[in-house]
């Protein structure tokens, strides 16, 4: 719906372009007033239909209307997307609405401080949750994995400062974190999706129950909760090696199959014997009867002597047409 027409539109790095023709696409604020302002973000909202729109829910109507109509009176279609549209009119998505935080009436999209702290040279992967904040309502909470090994003390605190001013240059004061959190890995499920839930509940100090049954790595809430490295999973111990058999039945194993081998050998020869036997049993009749029409005698071969092949006599063949003789003509002018 949002892409680049090759060939036609320029890109720009990490934009979906504009839309697509017959798509009517537009930027709104809380209020459902479009975002004029160049690299003005809000909602991401499509203001009439286009063929193959999504028009329910199966079985549940309902939710159909209260997740995509109903946020603005049923005058747009919500995408469920935050974006920007910058001067030129090129949609930058920012991120999912519910990952969306409010700070101090900034409202901030969790993929653009994550982006931000990946881009640092020392981290390998982030993750940022909201937490309550009684001033602002709500505070940026990051969880951070390093690609160096994760300093402690004073190295770490030294860190946690450098990352919070290289975010403020990278997007704004306001997007500062209020706290990092360093940590050798994050809550992830065995397919690879990170656990934000979790995250979220540790940031805000709850009690943990939900379902659990689908992390990869339990130890690891340990330590996201402030804690010291997680337990080392344990090691499952090596299944003894197989013994070896003694030589002497190593060669009578040997010989077994070599003998195994033989009388397949001396079957499979028998058989073809037995096999041609029969075929040249089957063959004499019909050389005798071959012979017999032809007017010779049948030649039998001794026992023990192979008989000398017949040579086949090539008979011409004769001329059956019969010789049509050409009518005589009347001469004219006699009856």
């Amino acid at each position: 719906m949002m892409t680049p027409i090759p060939s036609v539109t320029p890109t720009k790095p990490g934009s979906c372009a504009k839309p697509l023709p017959g798509i009517f696409a537009d930027i709104v604020d809380e209020e459902g007033r479009p975002v004029e302002t160049p690299d003005g973000g809000g909602y991401l909202v499509i203001k009439r239909p286009w063929p193959s729109m999504l028009r329910t829910i199966w079985g549940d109507n309902e939710r159909y209307v209260r997740t995509y109509w109903e946020k603005f009176d049923n005058r747009f279609y919500v995408a469920g997307d935050s974006a920007r549209r910058d001067k030129d009119g090129y949609y930058w998505i920012m991120g999912r609405i519910d990952d969306v935080l409010n700070v101090a009436g900034h409202r901030l999209g969790t993929m653009e401080i994550e982006s931000a702290l990946v881009a640092h040279p020392l981290v390998a992967e982030a993750a940022v949750v909201s937490r309550p904040h009684e001033i602002k309502g709500e505070s940026v909470f990051a969880y951070v994995v390093l690609n160096v090994p994760r300093p402690e003390g004073a190295a770490a605190a030294r860190l946690i400062d450098e990352l919070r001013r290289w975010v403020g240059e990278q997007l704004s004061p306001i997007a500062k974190p209020d706290d990092i959190r360093l940590t050798d890995n994050l809550p992830k499920t065995r397919s690879g999706k990170i656990m934000r839930r979790l995250l979220r509940s540790i940031a805000r100090g709850e009690e943990i129950t939900q379902d659990m049954s689908t992390l990869e790595n339990p130890a690891i809430l340990e330590q996201l909760r402030g804690g010291g490295a997680p337990p080392a999973p344990p090691t499952k111990r090596a299944a003894p090696a197989k013994r070896r058999a003694p030589a002497n039945k190593a060669g009578a194993a040997k010989k077994t199959g070599t003998a195994k081998r033989t009388r397949a050998v001396k079957k499979t020869s028998a058989a073809k014997t037995r096999t041609i036997g029969k075929a040249a049993a089957r063959s004499k009749p019909k050389k005798a009867k071959t012979a017999a029409k032809r007017g010779k005698p049948v030649t039998r071969s001794k026992p023990g002597k192979r008989s000398k092949p017949m040579k086949r006599k090539v008979v011409a063949a004769k001329k059956r047409r019969m010789a049509v003789k050409a009518p005589r003509r009347k001469p004219r002018g006699k009856n």
